[in-house]
């Protein structure tokens, strides 16, 4: 028997980070077009509720989320509260794109919305493996309007290419300190239009910097949405950013400095002093027409092109709801993992 199978189902956004919003809002949309009720969960300090809307319920204590008790929770991050009511569900905050890295499994979810092929067949080998949860493909939420999203009219309208700026805020792998100078040089020629967009967790100071040199020739662009960004620009710079991955479905050139495993389409280089080189090649190869990222990594990274992914996530979530998981394997006891949640959020009760 599930939990709350007998009442009206009742979905859990659970948001850690700002950049989580365009992850779950179209999955708030689609329940809502179900008429089925949808409430947030705020885990943590890090989220700016001042972005919240003022038609979304918002819940900020775990009695809250406790007394609501939730049919299934979703959560684009590694952790939830494992002691939440219901089902738990992870649609992920970020497309797979690095086949080799290891996956850290919680032992908290019951079901994985992986994004395309390739990260479909390895959770679905982990799945056989461990027995405790399901699988399905569905594609990435946030992506659903990535296709439909309307290129920015008020920078379109530039003669030259447009380049967007994207780096990571990581400071292990982030390239906004190294490749500071490069755009300076960048910013006092007239090649290129650059749009900066800044990570939310980028350190302050490193933007500062970077909006001291802005000009009529680059921009630092606020905003929470990055699909019509992405239809904007002609070519991205970034490093190890997953953003460089939802860039290149769009088929168009990425120029990375370091990225920690550069796919063969990108223009990879490791000297600072090669931007400009390697943005002459990628601008190159743009206009000349050819295609830029192969069709088989696209179709790996993400299977789906119609925008929506949001109503698949949450067609299996009901699939499960309706006829219970295929893998009914216990979970992990976790008992250390579990004591730190509880320690995290004080809350003892069982």
């Amino acid at each position: 028997m599930l939990e709350n199978e007998n009442k009206p189902h009742r979905y859990l956004l659970y948001i850690g980070q700002n950049y989580s919003f365009e992850i779950l809002r179209p999955l708030q949309q689609e329940l809502r077009n179900l008429n089925i009720e949808v409430v947030w969960f705020v885990s943590g300090n890090e989220v700016d509720v001042s972005l919240f809307q003022s038609d979304e319920k918002v819940l900020i204590s775990v009695i809250d989320v406790l007394r609501y008790n939730p049919t299934v929770t979703l959560v684009p991050g590694n952790e939830v509260l494992y002691f939440l009511p219901g089902i738990k569900v992870q649609v992920f905050h970020g497309l797979e794109s690095k086949k080799k890295r290891r996956i850290l499994l919680k032992g908290f979810y019951d079901l994985y919305c992986t994004c395309g092929k390739a990260q479909t067949k390895r959770f679905r080998q982990l799945a056989s493996k461990h027995g405790y949860f399901d699988v399905v493909e569905t594609g990435w939420p946030k992506l659903d309007s990535l296709y439909s999203a309307r290129p920015l009219a008020e920078y379109k309208q530039a003669t030259k290419p447009i380049v967007l700026y994207a780096p990571t805020f990581s400071e292990k792998l982030t390239s906004a300190y190294a490749l500071f100078s490069q755009f300076e040089l960048l910013s006092q020629q007239d090649e290129y239009f650059i749009l900066i967009k800044f990570h939310p967790k980028m350190d302050p100071a490193c933007i500062a910097k970077y909006r001291r040199i802005c000009n009529e020739n680059m921009q630092i662009v606020e905003t929470n949405s990055i699909a019509a960004l992405l239809q904007t620009a002609d070519v991205m710079v970034s490093d190890t950013s997953s953003v460089v991955s939802e860039f290149s479905l769009l088929n168009k050139p990425v120029v990375t400095l370091n990225n920690v495993q550069p796919e063969k389409h990108f223009f990879n280089f490791s000297n600072p002093l090669d931007l400009i080189k390697q943005l002459e090649l990628a601008t190159q190869k743009l206009r000349n027409g050819e295609e830029i990222v192969p069709q088989s990594y696209i179709n790996d990274l993400h299977s789906f092109r119609d925008g929506f992914s949001a109503k698949r996530v949450i067609s299996a979530v009901e699939h499960i709801l309706e006829n219970g998981k295929q893998n009914n394997g216990p979970k992990p006891i976790n008992f250390f993992r579990k004591f730190k949640q509880r320690k995290k959020f004080n809350y003892w009760e069982f």
